[in-house]
């Protein structure tokens, strides 16, 4: 099962197929923080935005934009 609901995420974004992209992205850069705590760089990975229960990278970004907190542009 989804946590959280797919149209708790389609509330802040357009489309399926944009949470996907969004959520992808907004994981990496928290995997890249987590990955890069030990050597004192946090200018470019931020920190997540939520907080959660989970480890999973992907859960903690699909949580952020049911939240609201990433936003995103087409370009």
């Amino acid at each position: 099962m989804i946590n959280p609901r797919i149209d708790r995420l389609l509330d802040h974004v357009d489309s399926n197929y944009a949470s996907v992209l969004v959520a992808a992205k907004r994981a990496r850069q928290i995997n890249s923080y987590y990955h890069n705590l030990g050597e004192g760089t946090f200018d470019e990975f931020p920190p997540p935005m939520v907080e959660s229960a989970s480890k999973n990278y992907l859960t903690i970004a699909l949580e952020e934009v049911a939240s609201g907190k990433v936003k995103y542009t087409y370009r």
